[in-house]
């Protein structure tokens, strides 16, 4: 079938965007725009960075709730957010646990612990963990200028909307890992805890799983009014993002190369509920 709201792309206010949408059995049920150029993924890194750091739990390298980040912080902390490091800077800005400090810096810290566990650079890692077993030849952790040669496994991913729909499809029918350590990924993590959504302000709870925003009540909120509260993913200042909507039973990818900013808030919710209803029908 072919997906026809997806062309609504064509309205976004910018130069180039491609979409995907895609089943759990890999069947991609529609896409529009150059699925195969490459984009800067920006934090929609971070749910790549996630799975890789799962894989490295189920073949023991880490565990979920061992040390790592800052003082009583755990993987656990560092993956949902709530280790206290602050957004952009490797410095403690409230005790483990206790916020929801969306943190760049966390993830950081978080490929950091795995290559050492691993004695595997982070970025080899990921390729040989997630990327090399989906077919996501195009994916890449690039290094940012000014930066790490390594590149942020928080963001400084850059793949294709055909990578990102094979990603999507083993999020929903995992095969990397078992289904259970999936759903407690997409389980929140530190039920009740406040915080602030990047690009959208306070939101209390501010719900999050292992590496995956969730949806639940939140609002204002990048996806549709019509996603189900049990909708999980990321977007990327970029001007990208990746949802699962467990209850639809579908997951879509969009990557652009604008910015993120009142463009974005403005004409995505409308797109994921024209997309949903679309498949609805």
């Amino acid at each position: 079938m072919s997906v026809e709201s997806l062309a609504l792309v064509e309205k976004w206010p910018v130069s180039t965007a491609a979409v995907g949408v895609v089943r759990a059995d890999g069947v991609v049920l529609g896409a529009y725009g150059p699925a195969s150029q490459r984009f800067a993924l920006a934090s929609v890194t971070k749910p790549l960075t996630a799975y890789a750091a799962l894989v490295a739990y189920e073949e023991g390298a880490v565990d979920l709730d061992e040390a790592a980040g800052p003082e009583g912080s755990t993987v656990r902390h560092l993956l949902a957010h709530t280790s206290g490091l602050a957004f952009d800077e490797h410095r403690v800005t409230a005790p483990p646990g206790q916020r929801r400090l969306y943190s760049n810096a966390g993830f950081e810290q978080l490929g950091e612990h795995i290559a050492k566990a691993t004695e595997i650079p982070f970025a080899e890692y990921l390729k040989q963990a997630v990327l090399e077993p989906l077919g996501m030849t195009s994916t890449t952790l690039d290094s940012s200028p000014g930066g790490s040669p390594h590149g942020s496994p928080a963001k400084d991913g850059v793949s294709t909307v055909d990578d990102l729909v094979r990603f999507a499809a083993e999020v929903q029918a995992p095969r990397l890992l078992d289904p259970r350590t999936v759903a407690e990924a997409m389980t929140v993590q530190y039920p009740g805890t406040k915080g602030v959504l990047p690009g959208y302000g306070h939101q209390n709870p501010n719900d999050w799983g292992l590496g995956f925003e969730i949806r639940d009540s939140k609002s204002p909120h990048w996806t549709g009014s019509s996603s189900s509260p049990r909708t999980f993913g990321h977007f990327g200042q970029s001007g990208t993002f990746l949802w699962i909507d467990p209850d639809a039973e579908v997951a879509c990818v969009a990557l652009t190369d604008r910015t993120f900013g009142p463009w974005a808030a403005e004409v995505w919710p409308a797109f994921t509920d024209a997309v949903l209803a679309e498949l609805r029908r």
